[in-house]
């Protein structure tokens, strides 16, 4: 006999399955990653249509079987409507999903993935933080809470604390400037650089309010996470950190990812550039 279960999570991904049924991915707080099946789900008229929608988070009354999870209602808590209603959100916040699906298990404890999906969510619509600073904290603290981000508070060599530091991305994390060698200085790394004639993506000379940015994303729990902003030059420093830091630690190729970055070049070709301004002769 199967056993009924109330499990509470967001729906990663919401996929159609045989003609009217749809089988969900769900992140919940009891079971970790999930498979549910919502029977009738695409029929007009079933009461699973709404709770069976990627970025949905509610309750879900359940019945366990050997396939996963069969929804027989729910209880909605968010819809998080106004990102369904945006698309470039809706890339993003997809991008946010794919990436908790990666980095999360069935059975296991990811009551904190899935807090800090769910703030992250909520943060990229809220103006005083925006989808760009939402993405990097988001990026860097699924990093730590998978046990994959970088050592930001001790040097990862001789572990020294109070020492002048630079970011390797291969080290880990920090590195104090006795450690870095020749490495530190960012002008010998461009000659360096040029001499071998490839560009290296491994060191960077972080600013102090980008290495507290950090720190600040290292300790502090995801349900208070997204309570700061920074200005669009620390933002910058994160972004490319946070890029590097993903190429090189996350071997998946993310589908909503490449979305993002197809829309990104579509934007920037449309964008009309200014023309240059050659003055009265």
């Amino acid at each position: 006999m199967s056993d009924r279960v109330i499990l509470t999570g967001l729906v990663l991904g919401s996929y159609p399955y045989g003609e009217y049924d749809r089988r969900l991915v769900v992140l919940t707080k009891e079971r970790g990653k999930v498979t549910m099946w919502a029977n009738g789900a695409r029929k007009t008229n079933s009461i699973l249509r709404a709770c069976s929608q990627t970025f949905v988070y509610g309750r879900f009354d359940c019945f366990m079987n050997r396939d996963g999870y069969r929804v027989t209602s729910a209880e909605v808590g968010n819809y998080f409507s106004e990102i369904s209603g945006n698309i470039d959100l809706t890339y993003l916040a997809s991008y946010f999903c794919e990436l908790a699906e990666y980095e999360t298990l069935e059975n296991a404890d990811e009551h904190r993935i899935l807090t800090l999906l769910y703030q992250a969510l909520r943060a990229i619509t809220n103006t005083a933080i925006g989808p760009d600073l939402a993405r990097v904290v988001y990026e860097m603290k699924m990093y730590y809470l998978s046990g994959e981000g970088p050592q930001v508070s001790q040097c990862v060599h001789c572990r020294k604390k109070d020492e002048e530091k630079v970011f390797s991305i291969r080290a880990g994390g920090r590195v104090c400037k006795a450690c870095a060698g020749e490495y530190y200085d960012p002008v010998s790394r461009e000659q360096k650089e040029l001499a071998e004639g490839r560009a290296s993506h491994n060191w960077y000379n972080l600013s102090e309010a980008a290495w507290y940015a950090l720190s600040f994303i290292a300790s502090t729990p995801p349900e208070r996470i997204f309570t700061f902003s920074v200005s669009e030059e620390i933002l910058a420093e994160l972004q490319e950190l946070a890029n590097a830091w993903r190429i090189a630690y996350v071997n998946h190729r993310f589908n909503s990812l490449e979305s993002l970055r197809v829309m990104e070049q579509y934007r920037s070709f449309m964008i009309p550039k200014p023309k240059e301004d050659g003055g009265e002769t």
